[in-house]
């Protein structure tokens, strides 16, 4: 059995360490220009190769995202940008554009590529033209269902196939969308998407202007151009069967403690299905009860089984752990742990600690505050360092987390 890569979003320095703790395989992440998170932190050139060094440091890989659509006015600085990258030692480019592939490979030809989820590709024809064109993996489009996957895959040889498993979607064909460019002016083709598909809407009836009617389901409305979150935790055993090469955490502009908690908990269902695949299953509400502590949308299954129960209504972000804090040095059971404070927890609270091994309960105690050397029950100033006395191993990066206070649970 192959076990596919586990490839997770670095929006920024952070988030890229994250990945890399909790058990990702690869990462990938934009820079400052021509990658479709343009409001992402993304890295400069220096930062660009810091990324790449940890990664391979790590054993791991870094992919670059270039999947704007370049007009010809940007195509000189877009292949000086993918020059530059592979210099720097980046593990492959995502590209979108035909017109990208092709100088691409012309002007830059030791820089793998990845075909990205906006190119729409659904068909074995399709995978295979840009095989042709030298491309080594093809990111499906996320309307393409596991069956389909599996007999693509069935045909092809020598090229890899990816898929999206976890995060946002978009309410148009693979993220090709131009509400918000028609709307506010900022390309969504470009990295710029204000996400208009979030916003609520209401009908007006053209002959009663000012008369308006919410499309409702309750007492908020209903999002409709909204897609729900995808969630492919529960049919995981069939996309591995179906020969995905990697496995997709949607994810760029998260927090690290996003990333964290949705990377382990793929990165320890894979794990345990290779070992035993009853008892992934035997795990599986445990795996969803994870999945749901970090800031997410209602989720479903996408078009992984045909097609999506409900279209939208996708109603806002809720989530059922908080981030107190990271992690910022190793240390050993018993000792007082140093932390990056986040958010505002006291002593006595019930928290855990998220760990790449698992999740384990920590009481809280009262905690020095360095900056002052008092020690305290509480403190709500986000970026102090604090030490507090946990009962279990630390290691740099884990996490500490709570019971929600400042975010709908």
């Amino acid at each position: 059995m192959k076990i596919p890569e586990l490839l997770c979003p670095a929006g920024t320095m952070e988030a890229l360490k994250t990945a890399l703790h909790f058990g990702a395989d690869a990462v990938y992440g934009g820079m400052k220009r021509f990658g479709l998170r343009a409001f992402a932190g993304n890295f400069d050139e220096g930062q660009l190769r810091e990324a790449v060094e940890l990664c391979h440091a790590a054993g791991k890989k870094f992919y670059l995202t270039m999947n704007v659509f370049p007009f010809d006015d940007q195509m000189d600085d877009f292949v000086e940008t993918a020059r530059i990258a592979y210099g720097i030692g980046v593990d492959a480019a995502i590209v979108s554009d035909i017109g990208a592939v092709v100088t691409l490979r012309e002007q830059v030809p030791g820089l793998k590529l990845h075909v990205s989820t906006q190119a729409s590709t659904v068909n074995t024809a399709a995978v295979k033209h840009y095989q042709a064109l030298g491309c080594e993996r093809v990111i499906l489009a996320r309307e393409t269902s596991i069956e389909r996957i599996g007999k693509m895959a069935s045909e092809l040889d020598g090229v890899e196939l990816e898929t999206f498993v976890h995060g946002a979607a978009c309410m148009a064909y693979s993220g090709r969308c131009l509400l918000s460019a028609a709307l506010v002016g900022r390309s969504g083709n470009q990295g710029e998407c204000a996400q208009p598909c979030r916003w609520q809407y209401h009908v007006v009836e053209e002959k009663r202007p000012g008369e308006y009617w919410p499309v409702c389901e309750d007492d908020n409305g209903t999002y409709i151009f909204s897609a729900k979150d995808l969630c492919l935790m529960p049919v995981l055993p069939q996309l591995i069967e179906a020969g995905v090469a990697s496995l997709k955490i949607e994810g760029r502009m998260k927090t690290e403690y996003y990333v964290a908690t949705v990377t382990a908990a793929y990165r320890r269902a894979l794990d345990l299905y290779a070992r035993d695949p009853a008892a992934f299953e035997a795990e599986l509400p445990a795996f969803m009860t994870e999945l749901a502590c970090a800031s997410h949308r209602d989720s479903d299954t996408g078009f992984a089984l045909e097609r999506p129960r409900e279209p939208g209504g996708a109603e806002g972000f809720h989530q059922d752990r908080e981030y107190i804090a990271r992690a910022i040095q190793d240390s050993r059971a018993g000792e007082a742990a140093r932390f990056l404070l986040k958010n505002r927890f006291h002593a006595g609270d019930d928290l855990e600690l998220l760990t790449p091994a698992g999740v384990k309960a920590v009481k809280a105690v009262p905690f020095l505050r360095e900056k002052t050397g008092a020690v305290v029950d509480t403190l709500g100033i986000g970026g102090e360092i604090i030490a507090m006395q946990v009962e279990h191993d630390v290691r740099a990066g884990d996490i500490l987390r709570g019971e929600p206070r400042n975010h709908r649970r």
